[in-house]
């Protein structure tokens, strides 16, 4: 087998649960300093995915190279790699600074230079003036900081995170989710991070793999999937997008390149206000649509609940889809 030569590769990744496929011959290469999100419903895999990479879980099948280094037999600690899990299971008798140098204490590294180096983290989390709090007396936010700094204290080449966002509430969650890509754009490595939120990866990624039924579904930029969705099956679970089934193959129209004008034989069944945009669903005679204006337009449409009207949209805005 040639060595590749990308940062992170993985080839004809499985995973076996005895007659169970989870993972189906995942193949994947990123480069350095790459911002990687796995993305897909609960079940479809990409947990046992990031596990295997950490070295969580055997791998049934396949290989992983890290820095052109085969890690796929190497236990977690000899991978390079880190991983912050969803639970942050901060030790409650530790302090903060504690907590994050933890790993080093078990290296035999000591309490000086430990903590100096959980210092630099706290400063790069902005929590350095809480080294000395107990994880009891931080918010979810700050406990989510804390592991990430702990995750991060061994300098690994590659950041695992199992959805590291999920536990937070929704506002925290935008604010954290920036934080990520700043810390991991200023640490110049890897991440490569799990969620089943198409807005999270969306924001996050610069490669996205979306996942269903243990397999690679598409794999792109998230504005790659956003406007060339390859199937039903992105299009719908990416969002943003009408799946159109008929004659042939299926299309996808995006939401926003419907337009609605009054007559007709549609029917306006729903309006959500959403702030700069305003969503309105439809039952047309090619099925239920749902249709993005922006709030200027939908002010100057007047459209209501129960209202009659055309939706059409241009034959170039549709995309073709596989089946």
């Amino acid at each position: 087998m040639n060595q590749p030569n990308n940062h992170l590769d993985l080839i004809d990744l499985e995973k076996r649960y005895g007659e169970t496929l989870a993972v189906r011959g995942i193949n994947l290469s990123l480069p350095e300093n790459t911002y990687c999100c796995l993305l897909g419903p609960s079940g479809c895999g990409k947990t046992s995915l990031l596990r295997m990479i950490a070295g969580h879980e055997d791998i049934t099948n396949g290989t992983v190279f890290l820095d052109n280094r085969n890690i796929s037999n190497e236990p977690p600690a000899a991978r390079s790699t880190s991983m912050m899990f969803q639970s942050y299971a901060l030790f409650p008798h530790l302090k903060v600074i504690d907590n994050v140098a933890f790993a080093l204490k078990i290296m035999g590294v000591g309490k000086t230079e430990r903590h100096a180096r959980a210092m630099e983290l706290l400063e790069s989390v902005q929590l350095h003036t809480m080294s000395q709090r107990y994880p009891s007396q931080l918010s979810g936010g700050q406990q989510q900081r804390v592991a990430l700094a702990r995750a991060l204290i061994t300098k690994p080449k590659l950041l695992l995170l199992d959805e590291p966002l999920s536990a937070l509430d929704p506002f925290l969650r935008i604010e954290m989710r920036s934080e990520l890509k700043l810390l991991q754009r200023q640490l110049g490595i890897t991440f490569v991070h799990v969620t089943h939120s198409q807005e999270e990866a969306m924001a996050l990624a610069d490669v996205i793999l979306v996942m269903n039924d243990g397999r690679v579904e598409q794999q792109g930029s998230p504005i790659e999937l956003f406007t060339k969705p390859r199937n039903t099956f992105v299009a719908r679970f990416i969002g943003g997008h009408n799946v159109i089934e008929g004659e042939g193959l299926p299309v996808s129209i995006r939401e926003d390149r419907i337009k609605l004008t009054p007559g007709g034989s549609d029917k306006v069944t729903g309006v959500e206000f959403l702030g700069s945009v305003v969503r309105l669903k439809v039952i047309s005679d090619r099925g239920p649509l749902t249709v993005v204006q922006s709030d200027m337009e939908f002010t100057k449409s007047k459209l209501d609940l129960g209202d009659q009207v055309k939706a059409s949209w241009l034959k170039k805005d549709q995309l073709q889809l596989e089946a």
